[in-house]
C-alpha cells in the first residue's frame, strides 16, 4: 500500500497569517519540529479572576500535546478554547535603524478545547511523553509515578488539529535603504543556549556516576535547530 503524505497545518481564520506570510509555515513536519526543539509553553487559560497565561512543560506526539502543571488544577472551563504557544528566540537582527531591528524565532501557536485525561493508560503515556521530551532517558531510570501519585496528578491533551507555526530567520531588511548610506554596522546576533554539566544533589553518595543520558547532554544545545 502506497505512504499517505501527512496533512498540512491547517488553514482556519486564526491560523492564517496576515502579515509577514513569507515567514508562515504550512507542513506539520515544522510543527513537531518547533514542538521538539522547545521544552517550556505558554497556556492561554479562561479563568475565573480573567485570562491568564500560564508557564507549563509539555510532551507530544503526532496528533495530541500533553500540559502537565498547576494550570491543570484551576476551574476548567467546559468547551472553552485554550491558546498553546511553544516561541524559541534564536537571535537578535541589529539594522541600521531602531524601526527595523526584530528578533530571529521559531514559533509555534497551536487552538484547541483541552480534554482532561482521566484513562489510566492514557495518563501513563502522556506523562512519559513530557518526562522523556524534557529528559530523553529519565522516565525509565527513576521509580515510576505510584497509583496515589497518578491520581494526584492532572493532565491535559489538546489536539494538533489547529495550529500556526511562524519562523523569522533572516538578517537586518534596510541594506538598500538609504540607511545603507549611514555607515552603521548590521547584521545578527545568534543565541546559542546550551546544557552546562550536571550538578549532584546534596543527598546522593560521594562519587556517584552521573547517568550517561544525564552526561551526555552537557554542552548540547538546549533549542536545537
Amino acid at each position: 500500500m502506497a505512504e499517505t503524505a501527512a496533512p498540512g497545518l491547517s488553514g482556519t481564520p486564526r491560523t492564517r497569517l496576515n502579515r509577514l506570510r513569507e515567514e508562515g509555515r504550512a507542513e506539520r513536519s515544522d510543527l513537531q519540529a518547533v514542538l521538539r526543539a522547545g521544552f517550556i509553553a505558554h497556556l492561554g487559560v479562561p479563568a475565573a479572576a480573567g485570562v491568564m497565561v500560564v508557564p507549563t512543560v509539555y510532551g507530544f506526539d503526532d496528533r495530541t500535546v500533553y500540559v502537565h502543571g498547576s494550570v491543570a488544577s484551576q476551574s476548567l472551563a467546559a468547551g472553552a478554547e485554550y491558546c498553546l504557544t511553544v516561541t524559541i528566540v534564536d537571535g537578535l537582527v541589529l539594522a541600521r535603524s531602531v524601526f527595523e531591528h526584530s528578533v530571529n524565532y521559531r514559533c509555534a501557536m497551536i487552538y484547541a478545547v483541552p480534554r482532561i485525561v482521566d484513562d489510566a493508560d492514557e495518563k501513563l503515556a502522556g506523562l512519559r511523553l513530557v518526562s522523556e521530551h524534557l529528559a530523553p532517558g529519565q522516565w525509565d531510570y527513576v521509580r515510576p509515578p505510584s497509583r496515589k501519585e497518578l491520581a494526584a496528578t492532572r493532565l491535559l491533551a489538546l489536539s494538533l488539529d489547529e495550529a500556526s507555526v511562524k519562523i523569522s530567520d533572516a538578517g537586518p531588511s534596510d541594506g538598500d535603504s538609504p540607511d545603507a548610506a549611514l555607515g552603521l554596522w548590521a547584521g545578527q546576533l545568534p543565541l546559542d543556549t546550551r546544557w552546562l554539566p550536571p550538578v549532584p544533589d546534596a543527598g546522593i553518595p560521594a562519587g556517584m556516576a552521573v547517568p550517561a543520558h544525564i552526561a551526555g547532554r552537557a554542552g548540547q544545545p538546549a533549542h536545537p535547530a
